[in-house]
C-alpha cells in the first residue's frame, strides 16, 4: 500500500488544462459507476462524511473521508483510499485535502463554461478561499480570453489578494462591492464558495434573466429554488434531501448535457441553478490519476495482513 501526502500531490506539475478535462472525463463516465449518496455524521458543528464509490471503467473503487471540526485549523480535514477492484487490494491511502480543491474548482469552472450564456461578460464572487481560487484559476485558463468584469464581495483583504494572484489578466476589470445584493445584480455568472450564510444572499429581483448560479457549498441561495427555470445537478440522489427539491422546475444532470442526452440552457433568458455539491468519482478518477503519476515515488507500507484463513 503507498501513502500519498499532501505534498507529494501539491508538488506535481498538474496544469488547468489537464483538470478541467478530468472532471469533464470522470461526469462522463458516470453511467459506468456505482455512486451511493454519501452518509453524513453531524453534531453541533462537526460532520464527517463518507462517500463511497466505484468506478467500473477505471477497475478502482474507493472512499473519501471528510471531517469538519470548526475549532481545527483548518476546519476542513479529507482522506481518501483508493482500492483495486478487481482484488479488493488497498492500493493506497491519501490525503484528501488538495485534491478536493482541485476537483471541487474543476467542476465550477466546468458549470460556467458548459451553462452559463455565450460571451459571458460579468462574474460575481463571494468568498476567496482555496477552492475559489482554484475555480477562477482553472476557468480563467480555459475560456476564451475577452473582456471580463470580477465583482467580489468586500469581505478582509479579498478585494488586493483577488487583484494580487491576476494581475497579468489585463483583460479582466476587478471590483469590489460592498453587499451581496451588487454581487448578484447584473452579473452573468454568480459562483459563491462561502461555507455559512444565515438565509438567503439576496431578494429575487436581484437576478437577471439568463444569470447562472453555482453556489459550490449550497447556501444562500434556496429562494432561487422556487423560481428559477433550471437545476443542473451532479447527482439527483445527493439533492433529492433539499426543502424544495419536489418544487424545481427542471432537474437534469449534468452528465446527461455533456452526453448530449438532455438540453443545458435552452435560452438566453432562462436561470439555471447549478448544485455540484461534490460526489466521490471526482475524487476517485482524480486520484487514480494522481496514483498512476507517484506509484513509482511513493513510500509504501504494509500492514502484514493475513493472506491465509486464520482463527481468532
Amino acid at each position: 500500500m503507498k501513502v500519498i501526502t499532501f505534498d507529494d500531490i501539491l508538488n506535481l506539475p498538474i496544469d488547468s488544462k489537464t483538470v478541467y478535462d478530468w472532471v469533464k472525463t470522470s461526469f462522463k463516465h458516470k453511467p459506468e459507476t456505482h455512486l451511493p449518496p454519501k452518509i453524513s455524521m453531524s453534531n453541533e458543528g462537526i460532520f464527517i462524511n463518507v462517500m463511497p464509490c466505484i468506478l467500473y471503467n477505471e477497475g478502482v473503487a474507493g472512499v473519501k473521508i471528510v471531517s469538519r471540526y470548526p475549532e481545527r485549523t483548518p476546519t476542513l480535514n479529507s482522506e481518501i483510499l483508493l482500492y483495486d477492484y478487481d482484488t479488493g487490494a488497498l492500493k493506497a491511502i491519501m490525503d484528501g485535502n488538495y485534491v478536493t480543491a482541485l476537483r471541487t474548482g474543476a467542476v465550477a469552472a466546468l458549470c460556467v463554461e458548459t451553462l452559463a450564456v455565450q460571451d459571458y461578460s460579468v462574474i460575481g464572487i463571494m468568498g476567496f478561499g482555496n477552492v475559489m481560487r482554484k475555480t477562477l484559476d482553472i476557468l480563467f485558463d480555459v475560456m476564451e480570453k475577452r473582456p471580463l468584469e470580477v465583482k467580489i464581495f468586500s469581505y478582509k483583504d479579498h478585494f488586493e489578494e483577488l487583484k494580487r494572484r491576476y494581475k497579468g489578466h489585463d483583460h479582466i476589470n476587478f471590483v469590489e462591492v460592498d453587499n451581496y445584493e451588487d454581487v448578484v445584480r447584473n452579473s452573468d455568472v454568480v459562483i459563491s464558495a462561502i461555507t455559512r450564510a444565515e438565509g438567503d444572499f439576496c431578494s429575487n429581483d436581484c437576478f437577471k434573466k439568463g444569470c447562472l448560479v453555482v453556489p459550490i457549498h449550497t447556501l444562500g441561495f434556496q429562494n432561487c429554488d422556487l423560481f428559477f427555470d433550471k437545476f443542473v445537478v451532479d447527482d439527483i440522489g445527493h439533492v433529492k434531501g433539499f426543502k424544495y427539491f419536489d418544487r424545481f422546475k427542471q432537474v437534469t444532470e449534468l452528465t446527461d448535457v455533456l452526453l448530449g442526452k438532455r438540453p443545458g440552457r435552452v435560452d438566453d433568458d432562462e436561470r439555471i441553478l447549478a448544485y455540484c455539491i461534490g460526489v466521490a468519482i471526482h475524487d476517485i478518477f482524480f486520484i487514480n490519476r494522481i496514483y498512476g503519476m507517484l506509484a513509482d515515488k511513493a513510500r509504501e507500507i504494509d500492514l502484514n495482513q493475513p493472506i491465509e484463513k486464520y482463527w481468532a
